[in-house]
Formats: structure tokens, C-alpha cells, sequence
């Protein structure tokens, strides 16, 4: 609750200075270049279709994590949101921080440095695959194409031609 009025406190004192986001002035301006915004006290049944819900009406949300259980998978109250523009940042702390959500004194709060959880990084770490013991990228295709080459001799989509070099030469397809 201290976070909460601290907030509240900054935003009184700049709306008294006449000062706004954006010149250097505001304390929200530490946070620029952060798009990620923190959001604690959340009832545990949200799930994390609400939290877009609520959240998106300060600008449109490219990412959320709702921090969960790892035994049961319930809900821990909090969440890390990224908004596709940093200034939703700044509205979601002015409008949000000490709301009410379901009964729930809400806080909100700027993240400096958010950086994803280790479960997560390591699912975007190339893993080996156990057939070849070759390194296997994400952005790999996939099985059905895994030898084929693609074809670099005019190809168009408007005329219809194999994406996919058959011997070196190109086939054009019927529509």
C-alpha cells in the first residue's frame, strides 16, 4: 500500500508543477524505454484473457505474463504486461495504480528491465535433435521440407510456380 500512495504522491506533485511525461520532468520518463508495467494485487481467478481485458483499455497489449503456480497452476495475483506503446505505460500507473479490481486494491508500476522467467528463455533456446545430434533452430523448416531447396528462379506467386526447385528447373503449377 505504500508503493500505491508513493505513486499517487508523484503524480499530485507534478500535476501541482504542471509537469507531464515526455520533457524530461516526469519520474515517469526513467522508464521510456520499458514498455513493461507491473500489476500486483490481482484476484487469483483472473485468468489471463481478464487481465488483457482490463489492461487493454490504456493501449494494446503485445505481451502478458501472468505469474502462475508451478505445482497447481493457480494464479499468484501478479502479472508483467508489455504495451505495444511505452506512453499505455504511463496512462495504465496514472489511471490504475490504487483502483479497485474485484474487491482488490490494484497496484501498478513501471518495470526498468523486465526479463522473460528461465522457464520461458529456454523454450526459445535452440535445443539438439536426437536423431542427427545437429542443432536445431526454431526458425527451422519443418520435416516435410527439411532437404528441399527453395527455388531462386523467378519466383512468383501471381504466376503460380513451385516454391520448391524440382533438379534445378522450375515448374509452373496449374490454378
Amino acid at each position: 500500500m505504500n508503493t500505491i500512495r508513493e505513486i499517487q504522491r508523484l503524480n499530485e506533485e507534478e500535476l501541482k508543477r504542471g509537469l507531464c511525461a515526455g520533457i524530461g520532468a516526469s519520474w515517469h520518463d526513467k522508464y521510456r524505454q520499458s514498455a513493461w508495467v507491473f500489476i500486483g494485487g490481482l484476484p487469483n481467478e483472473l485468468t489471463e484473457g481478464d487481465v488483457v481485458c482490463v489492461l487493454s483499455q490504456w493501449g494494446e497489449i503485445e505481451d502478458l505474463n501472468l505469474v502462475r503456480d508451478e505445482v497447481s497452476g493457480k494464479s499468484r495475483g501478479f502479472a508483467f504486461v508489455k504495451y505495444e506503446d511505452q506512453r499505455s505505460t504511463v496512462l495504465a500507473v496514472d489511471n490504475f495504480n490504487g483502483g479497485e479490481l474485484l474487491g482488490r486494491t490494484v497496484r501498478v508500476d513501471h518495470v526498468e528491465r523486465y526479463k522473460l522467467p528461465k522457464a520461458l528463455r529456454e523454450k526459445d533456446e535452440p535445443h539438439i535433435d536426437p536423431a542427427t545430434g545437429k542443432e536445431v533452430s526454431k526458425y527451422a523448416p519443418g520435416h516435410a521440407y527439411a532437404d528441399q531447396e527453395l527455388d531462386s528462379n523467378g519466383f512468383s506467386l501471381q504466376r503460380g510456380q513451385a516454391v520448391f526447385a524440382a533438379d534445378g528447373s522450375v515448374r509452373a503449377q496449374e490454378e
